[in-house]
């Protein structure tokens, strides 16, 4: 039931990925589900208060329970929690922490340190999440995983700067058009990497790849027109995946 619960969060909260998960075979479904449902309230918490410390203390909750994970031994009672604990290992656990660490991020106003600040946090957040799930499926480099997933975090983050912008979040570095193009270009060529390497994920991990699948047509979109970003009108496109696009990623 647990894993009935996080499919069912998915669906509502984040349906881009339930399509994705519900395009992998059933027993990949099982793993991905609760990390991707886990994924779900990690993001909200630094949202669901104006009060900084309290969602600090969100995000420690979650903290805690990634390490009565990665100890094996009990966990609290929650059904995201069970789900996760049933599929989580410890190196998965702690590769989430870092994921949840850097959410802190969402919870103040200020801006990004430098290219290196925002690298880590997409490196923590989107490859943190893609890697540990490719990981527990099966074989995969995690350099290709971690190419695929940056470009993945910036598509998802150029599709938030209108809400963040409105949120009084500074989400860019460069907000001038070329800064956009220039971000939006960095991203698709991790992406592209990534593809002409993609022997490096097994049949088994490829099912985690899925999640990205509105990736490339944002990034070419923000690239062909900034505009677009600041307007709210990137496009994920069609979803179009089959057993072949999981194949794809296993040859």
């Amino acid at each position: 039931m647990s894993v009935a619960a996080c499919a069912a969060l998915v669906e509502r909260a984040d349906p881009e990925r339930f399509r994705a998960v519900m395009a992998s075979p059933v027993p990949a479904r099982q793993l991905l589900f609760p990390i991707f449902a886990f994924n779900i309230e990690v993001s909200r918490a630094p949202w669901v208060t104006q009060e900084p410390m309290i969602a600090e203390m969100r995000l420690q909750w979650w903290r805690d329970a990634l390490e009565e994970i990665g100890k094996g031994g009990p966990v609290r009672k929650h059904e995201i929690v069970d789900a996760l604990a049933a599929v989580l290992d410890a190196d998965g656990a702690a590769c989430l922490d870092d994921l949840v660490a850097a959410r802190r991020w969402d919870i103040y106003k200020d801006a990004f340190e430098d290219a290196g600040h925002l690298d880590d946090y997409l490196n923590a957040t989107s490859g943190g999440l893609i890697w540990t799930a490719a990981r527990l499926l099966g074989d995969a480099d995690e350099a290709v995983v971690r190419d695929f997933a940056y470009g993945v975090g910036v598509a998802n983050l150029l599709r938030a700067v209108p809400e963040l912008e409105e949120r009084g979040r500074i989400p860019l570095l460069d907000g001038t058009p070329q800064g956009v193009r220039n971000l939006a270009q960095a991203g698709l060529d991790r992406l592209n990497r990534a593809s002409k390497a993609r022997a490096g994920v097994s049949r088994a991990a490829a099912p985690a790849m899925l999640s990205g699948w509105a990736a490339r047509p944002v990034l070419q979109q923000a690239i062909a027109s900034p505009q677009r970003v600041i307007d709210a009108a990137l496009e994920p496109g069609s979803f179009r995946f089959t057993s072949v696009a999981i194949r794809g990623w296993a040859k």
